[in-house]
């Protein structure tokens, strides 16, 4: 099973978005399918990529191969390598980052440590990805009261 997010579409391996699940997945073994090359995945394939493990070596590098075939197979190109700094991001810090702390504070949200520390890893993944940027979206918004429920945003 994946964690999924409510803040996300229903369908959540629908080839409409690449959910969370498997985007920290993704950049934990550096690679970068786009929206075209993960709407050509089957159904199969995709779900195969959202509940794929990746806490060993050997289950990342598993990962990579059908990675690498299905998209190579569907769309007659390999996925973008990534930079060894996003694969290490997959596996957010143990302290918020910097730009998050401010993102989430512009949405009237504190997010200290102590509620970093709260969370688990999927979720710190989630709102690093969505609000360690210069210009976080509405979904950060979204991510940060499903997550941070005590927070209060309405």
């Amino acid at each position: 099973m994946y964690r999924k997010f409510e803040f996300e579409p229903f369908f959540q391996c629908a080839p409409d978005c690449v959910p969370m699940a498997a985007r920290r997945k993704l950049d934990a073994i550096a690679l970068k399918v786009s929206l075209a090359q993960w709407r050509r995945l089957g159904q199969g394939e995709r779900l195969m990529i959202c509940h794929a493990p990746i806490e060993s070596a050997d289950e990342r590098e598993a990962l990579r191969i059908f990675v690498e075939e299905a998209t190579i197979t569907r769309c007659g190109e390999r996925p973008k390598e990534l930079p060894d700094s996003t694969r290490i991001a997959a596996d957010p810090a143990p302290i918020p980052p910097v730009r998050l702390v401010a993102n989430a504070k512009a949405a009237g949200v504190a997010l200290a440590q102590r509620e970093w520390d709260s969370l688990d890893v999927d979720e710190r993944y989630a709102l690093t990805k969505l609000g360690d940027t210069d210009a976080p979206g509405p979904k950060l918004v979204a991510a940060l009261k499903e997550i941070l429920p005590r927070a209060g945003l309405r």
